[in-house]
């Protein structure tokens, strides 16, 4: 037992020294009960206090220390303060609007630790004169309208977006959803877009009936990646998903099946394109629609083919000219033989109800005719795989954490990835 209690007792003392050394060491977060803590720290990117020439884009960009986040404030030069938020990538505020030229700014960032300890920075920047060039934003949504379920944001530019820049405009393209559903911005890149003019919308599936959609697409005072052009304004958009319809149309059958919230409402026989002219096989949506349309083919199928015609209850398909319309000359053919130059042709009845029951954004998917539809020509974004579609993103696509994606707060949305 002697022997047992000389080898302990070594032991014992190197670990109170250990202790001991602990304790005392200059790295201890021990303080006396008065002492005050440590506040967080704000580290400001920009812009810096004093900055000149600011883009009217400018976003209060900062990191902190200490502090998971921080409360933002902005006012103009008269005091009046500029709405804003974080954006969900959590790297900046910006303002909800684009700011003025030549105008003078005021930011202050606090941040607050969980013990009640607080910092607090403030900038003051003033923004660029107006530029010589700037860049229109355009969109083919419009607001307060119903669309289809297939029914992309599209969004159009007057000066292509060189392919460095777009990450950056991309990042300032909101979309926000209820409920919530994933999507994706995705440049188009195709015969009928020059490359950097156009970037579509669309979530991984279907629009669920009834959502609510609201863009803001914040590129005014965006730098457009060209010395001296910049993104001329913001946009939004406001607009509703309506029930979800599909039409289906099989070359074999000559037959239009009409599909609303799962359940076959109305089969139509139609005539497709013959076979010098056929219509395309693949998934659009409806571009548009007309009561009354007038096709002019001269140009396009030339002497001997071309024609011009009055067309009533058309809807169009495709960029290249395809539509669904009230064909009275081919009844007859209509459900057993193609005789059309290209588009879906049935009777001014079926026609009618067609043109009185769909949306903008209906899907129409059309299979077994001799040609693939061209990707681009028309809303062809579901077209193909989302696995395909997110590649067209100049923001590399992560998915979501949980199963069901969800919006994220943003100046007035969440942007997709």
């Amino acid at each position: 037992m002697r022997a047992l209690r000389r080898a302990v007792l070594p032991v014992l003392i190197i670990v109170a020294v250990a202790i001991g050394g602990f304790a005392c060491s200059s790295d201890a977060t021990w303080r006396d009960p008065g002492e005050t803590p440590d506040p967080p720290k704000i580290n400001l990117i920009g812009p810096l206090d004093g900055a000149t020439g600011v883009p009217t884009s400018a976003e209060v960009e900062f990191t902190l220390e200490g502090a998971s986040s921080a409360e933002v404030t902005l006012t103009d030069a008269a005091g009046a303060p500029i709405a804003g938020a974080m954006h969900p990538d959590g790297r900046s505020w910006v303002p909800g609007q684009q700011l003025a030229y030549s105008t003078q700014y005021t930011a202050t960032v606090t941040a607050t630790k969980a013990d009640g300890t607080s910092a607090q920075v403030t900038t003051t920047f003033t923004t660029m004169d107006p530029p010589a060039q700037t860049v229109r934003i355009h969109s083919f949504n419009g607001d307060n309208i119903t669309y289809g379920v297939g029914m992309p944001i599209v969004i159009r530019f007057d000066t292509a977006v060189p392919e460095s820049a777009r990450a950056a405009i991309q990042r300032r393209m909101f979309v926000e959803t209820n409920p919530p559903q994933e999507g994706i911005w995705h440049w188009m890149s195709s015969s009928y877009h020059d490359p950097g003019t156009e970037v579509h919308y669309r979530p991984k599936e279907y629009w669920l009936p009834g959502t609510t959609v609201h863009a803001r697409i914040a590129t005014g005072g965006m730098p457009w990646g060209i010395e001296g052009v910049y993104g001329g304004n913001d946009l939004t958009l406001d607009f509703t998903i309506g029930e979800a319809q599909i039409m289906e149309v099989d070359n074999a059958t000559k037959q239009m099946v009409f599909i609303r919230n799962g359940q076959v409402i109305k089969t139509i026989p139609v005539s497709l394109g013959k076979p010098s002219t056929p219509s395309s096989y693949g998934t659009t949506v409806i571009m548009s629609k007309h009561a009354e349309y007038t096709f002019d083919t001269r140009r396009e199928l030339g002497v001997g083919e071309g024609y011009v015609v009055d067309v009533q209850y058309a809807e169009r398909l495709t960029t290249g000219g395809e539509f669904i319309h009230a064909a009275p000359w081919s009844v007859a053919q209509q459900g057993n033989t193609n005789v059309s130059h290209g588009c879906i042709n049935m009777s001014t009845e079926n026609a009618r109800w067609i043109y009185e029951n769909v949306y903008v954004g209906d899907p129409v998917i059309t299979r077994g005719t001799e040609v693939p539809l061209a990707w681009g020509n028309g809303f062809t974004d579901w077209n193909i795989s989302w696995e395909e579609y997110v590649l067209g993103s100049a923001i590399p696509y992560v998915p979501p954490a949980s199963a069901t994606p969800s919006a994220t707060a943003s100046p007035t949305a969440s942007p997709g990835a």
